[in-house]
């Protein structure tokens, strides 16, 4: 029987199939363009160093002011 509350049944019923709990495919097949890639921010290096360092120091990557701007794109990717 279907369930009002889910937008797309088939997709719902797909990501159960993948043991998805009931909670969580729920909300990803009631989510308009789920599963379209998103992001429109630009390579990290296409940043200034400045801004580099600045998302460094907000995510607290320590000895960030020695680091050169490859460095500092290697500790945030694998932060």
């Amino acid at each position: 029987m279907p369930n009002p509350r889910i937008k797309d049944e088939d997709k719902y019923e797909a990501l159960r199939d993948k043991g998805y709990s009931k909670q969580k495919a729920a909300r990803i097949a009631n989510t308009p363009n789920s599963g379209k890639k998103g992001g429109k921010a630009k390579k990290y290096e296409d940043w200034t160093k400045d801004n580099l360092y600045d998302q460094a120091k907000k995510v607290g990557i320590s000895g960030r002011s020695k680091m050169s701007k490859k460095e500092l794109i290697h500790a945030l990717r694998n932060n």
